[in-house]
């Protein structure tokens, strides 16, 4: 049986662990695994190469990914889906491992319905933004790279007596904001399911003050919106997927605190770092466990299907379902939040 392997979307820390997981369980159930280079847009080019024990040795530490990724719709591509299947045919492949996000995957829902129906899914975004899974690989690593980043500024925070607000990654769930924020002790935290209210913001801040705190840690995610419609960023370039480019309200709202309060706001944003570096022991294993389960339903012909976490077990779910909404941060976890705001 022959097994190709694409890493699609944003790299993330945890898919050298997958794609290791992939060729050595693949290696001992004797299967062959071509990997295709750049996401989707190898299987449309037909760029690829073969993965042996010999490629996968030493990658387990390294972030990133050794296919090489991008963000290419093979629906948006003048000749894409039948590019595709011409060449998942060329390859002789039997069946196709997806490592993605929500578009990636989604990528993949699609083909499975319209060309190539043996493909099994590896829900990957440091994001964590994934249904039918308690944990993406990568997440963790994100959020231990932003607590680490907030721990610092708290420092010069404290002792330049500012506010610093924090922009962290999160297009449509503040999943990073929130347990970084909750882990690194930031007095503010703004997610994009719940419109900022200026307002309040700044009479949180002002309370902190009040108590003899002069200076505060405002975590607030890419994707946060506000509450008034005055207030709007948004570039008008999409990608392939229809996603604008975001970045920038960190600095909109650290202008705003400091027009409306008075007190003296540095901005940082997080950006690309969180996405960067060798990834944490939890997402080294989990990233094993799912490449391992993968194989195992390509074995079994359970196509159609994408591994997950679910507690502590990894099992398999509808790849359908995955896709079809976005998991958003719960109102239990961002009222805990919120016992430490202010």
């Amino acid at each position: 049986m022959k097994i190709g392997i694409l890493t699609g979307g944003g790299d993330c820390p945890g898919l050298n662990p997958v794609i290791r997981a992939v060729v050595r369980k693949a290696n001992v159930s004797g299967c062959e695994v071509v990997g295709i280079k750049n996401g989707w847009k190898g299987l449309i080019d037909n760029d690829t190469i073969p993965l042996t024990l010999n490629t996968v040795s030493g990658i387990l530490p390294k972030g990133g990914t050794i296919l090489g990724t991008s963000r290419t719709n093979p629906y948006k591509k003048e000749g894409g889906r039948e590019k595709t299947k011409e060449n998942f045919s060329k390859l002789g492949l039997h069946a196709l491992i997806a490592v993605g996000g929500e578009d990636t995957l989604g990528v993949a829902s699609k083909l499975i319905k319209d060309e190539i129906p043996n493909i099994v899914g590896v829900p990957k975004t440091i994001d964590n933004d994934l249904s039918c899974t308690d944990y993406t690989f990568g997440f963790d690593t994100a959020i231990n790279t932003a607590m680490e980043c907030i721990d610092k500024l708290h420092t010069t925070a404290e002792s330049h007596h500012r506010i610093i607000v924090v922009e962290v990654m999160g297009r449509h769930a503040g999943w990073i904001a929130i347990e970084s924020g909750l882990a690194g002790g930031a007095d503010v935290i703004l997610i994009p399911e719940i419109p900022i209210d200026m307002d309040e913001v700044c009479a949180l801040i002002k309370k902190r003050h009040g108590r003899g705190k002069n200076f505060s840690i405002v975590v607030v995610a890419e994707g946060a919106q506000f509450k008034s419609r005055s207030m709007v960023l948004q570039e008008e370039k999409l990608d392939e997927f229809g996603h604008v480019r975001l970045g920038g309200i960190g600095e909109i709202l650290g202008k705003e605190i400091e027009k409306r309060i008075g007190y003296e706001t540095r901005v940082s944003v997080l950006g690309h770092i969180q996405r960067g570096g060798s990834p944490t022991a939890f997402d080294r294993i989990l990233g094993t466990r799912f490449g391992v389960k993968a194989v195992e339903l390509v074995l079994h012909k359970k196509f159609g299907r994408m591994v997950a976490l679910q507690g502590n077990k990894v099992i398999d779910v509808s790849l359908e379902e995955a896709v079809k909404e976005l998991k958003t941060v719960d109102e239990e976890i961002y009222e805990i939040a919120k016992v430490f705001f202010g």
